[in-house]
């Protein structure tokens, strides 16, 4: 089981303008609801650990998980209201948000919660927003903590400024998990907003120095790099698509990757340490092929695993 941990809540965008106000949409997202679904519709066994709110956007996204697959025995219900987020896309396809919210359900997950979640996990994912944020981000420190050696460790910051804009704090919680995290994966752009003018390779040396067995950076049209503490670092190209936008394109990849790594049996830490090049590269190109395809659409609309293995050939999960 891979244990996703961090926040559920819902992206809400302007539709258009009318005589009386906005009209918006709001759509279920946050980077971690984003991946526990997307790993389920790879068909790989996904535990949820986040706040879920007995609101009606809380029942609507325990619903959502609940009817992808996703095991939520683990996901508290804070009497807390659900979280916000406008969202803007320019005209690249890039996304730009504005939270809306305070002690939301997202944040209210305490130590006593950690007993929802099995000490024979898999792999647990924490990041997003949830790392940076009180007293969600101690709650995950402490479940790190508690399984570092038991289960795979697997980090994604997913930097957002505009919801926590202090980049000392996203700083702090990067230096904390790279001595604890067993994989990393981390854009381009979440390297640039906390340290301006790092090169991306300066980035991954440092980051196998702290102790990351695996660090992975997605570079949007220019590929992703990766390397291991036994693989230098290379470059997979990006895949050609015609993006509609970026919603959702990192936790896709992410899922890509984490559901090959399970699959094959290297949710852990050796494991990690020992896959090879053709392997790892494998595994990359299926995370890219499936975040591709979610580029192509509207949305957080993570592929299913159908619509991926038609082009994954022995990318596919399974085959890595």
């Amino acid at each position: 089981m891979i244990v996703v941990c961090g926040e559920a809540l819902f992206d809400v965008f302007a539709q258009q303008e009318v005589a009386a106000g906005i009209e918006l949409s709001a759509r279920q997202g946050g980077s971690p609801f984003n991946l526990a679904i997307g790993l389920a519709r790879l068909q790989a066994r996904a535990q949820f650990f986040g706040g879920l709110s007995q609101d009606m956007f809380g029942r609507k996204l325990h619903a959502a998980l609940q009817g992808e697959g996703v095991n939520l025995d683990a996901a508290p219900r804070p009497d807390a209201a659900s979280a916000l987020v406008m969202v803007s896309v320019d005209d690249k396809g890039v996304p730009h948000y504005a939270f809306y919210g305070n002690e939301t359900a997202e944040r209210m997950v305490h130590p006593a919660d950690l007993e929802l979640v099995a000490r024979d996990a898999q792999a647990i994912h924490v990041g997003s927003y949830c790392m940076v944020v009180e007293p969600v981000a101690s709650t995950l420190r402490a479940l790190v903590e508690r399984q570092r050696g038991r289960s795979l460790v697997v980090y994604d910051p997913n930097v957002r400024l505009t919801i926590e804009p202090s980049v000392d704090r996203w700083r702090e919680a990067l230096r904390w998990m790279q001595e604890r995290a067993d994989v990393l994966k981390v854009s381009d752009e979440d390297i640039h907003a906390l340290y301006p003018g790092l090169a991306v390779s300066d980035f991954v040396e440092r980051a196998l120095e702290a102790g990351v067995a695996l660090v992975v950076v997605t570079r949007g049209e220019q590929g992703v790099v990766a390397a291991t503490r036994a693989l230098p670092a290379f470059t997979l190209p990006a895949v050609p698509v015609t993006v509609v936008d970026t919603v959702g394109a990192g936790d896709t990849f992410q899922a890509g990757l984490l559901a090959c790594l399970q699959r094959a049996g290297r949710l852990t830490r050796q494991a990690v340490q020992d896959i090879g090049a053709d392997e790892l590269r494998a595994a990359l190109a299926f995370a890219a092929r499936a975040a591709a395809i979610t580029c192509s659409r509207r949305g957080a609309d993570l592929p299913y695993l159908n619509e991926v293995m038609p082009v994954a050939g022995p990318a596919a999960p399974g085959a890595v």
